[in-house]
């Protein structure tokens, strides 16, 4: 399946028209998406070998003509990435479920929110209402089990985030019942900081776990990703790649994010080489 190629799409309407989001698997591992009847449980995203998420982050974008931007690297975006922070969590303060609400009503673009915010169990209804597909909570707050069924129960999928000091054994228990596991490889609060080496270890030892499991999760990593870093991280296995000044910063962004996922699939093609 080359970019050019839609994934195959398979589920049921969400209430407000558009697809339940589910997982995204290999061909073989559909079935564990699929209820005893056969039927697809929910929206499923299905990735050919080396297939990879794309992940603009808004952060690194001119909020001055947002809509602009997002349009422009449109063609090489798979997920949109949201950073939510709350001045306390994290020492800054960016946006929330209004500015969601805005982009959802421009685009069918899927919605990726990182929840850098104390309390995501109050918002996170605000940002199901406002048409996040996605929501991710770190797994530092604790409560982790009860935010991962709230987040199903508001009908969106949901991830955990790992700042670069958790230990594995923080999140490994979770793997199984998650959509997506964020490693972060800075920490988070600012856009433009140097890559974490050191996280590689862990993204590796992370997706063999997955393996192990048969999950259907996303391994993605956000913080200093471009064409020099992502490659490591696709070696280790992760396979979606938040990125917002190497693409936002770039002369040409659309340009940028081309270059990154042809970076990365060729990291993929040497390490299954």
């Amino acid at each position: 399946m080359g970019r050019g190629e839609p994934p195959i799409r398979l589920g049921r309407d969400r209430p407000d028209g558009r697809l339940l989001s589910g997982s995204t698997v290999d061909v073989d591992r559909l079935h564990l998406l699929c209820a005893g009847d056969g039927q697809p449980t929910t929206f499923v995203w299905v990735l050919a070998v080396g297939q990879v998420l794309i992940c603009p982050s808004i952060l690194s974008a001119d909020f001055a003509r947002l809509a602009d931007d997002v349009d422009r690297v449109r063609p090489e975006t798979d997920w949109l990435h949201v950073d939510v922070m709350d001045g306390h969590f994290v020492p800054n303060l960016t946006i929330g479920a209004p500015v969601v609400k805005s982009l959802r009503a421009h685009t069918d673009l899927f919605l990726d929110c990182h929840l850098m915010i104390t309390d995501p169990k109050t918002y996170l209804p605000d940002f199901a209402k406002a048409g996040a597909d996605q929501c991710s909570v770190h797994v530092e707050l604790g409560h982790s089990r009860d935010l991962i069924a709230q987040c199903r129960d508001l009908g969106m999928r949901v991830g955990l985030v790992a700042n670069p000091d958790a230990p594995f054994s923080s999140f490994a228990g979770f793997l199984g019942e998650i959509d997506t596991m964020l490693l972060m490889t800075v920490f988070p609060g600012f856009g433009g900081q140097s890559f974490m080496p050191e996280v590689v270890e862990k993204i590796a030892e992370t997706a063999a776990e997955i393996e192990r499991l048969e999950a259907a999760t996303v391994l993605q990593v956000d913080g200093g990703i471009s064409t020099t870093t992502a490659p490591a991280c696709a070696w280790a296995g992760a396979r979606a790649f938040v990125a917002g000044n190497a693409i936002f910063g770039a002369p040409d962004p659309l340009a940028a994010a081309t270059a990154l996922r042809s970076a990365i699939v060729s990291s993929i093609s040497d390490a299954e080489s």
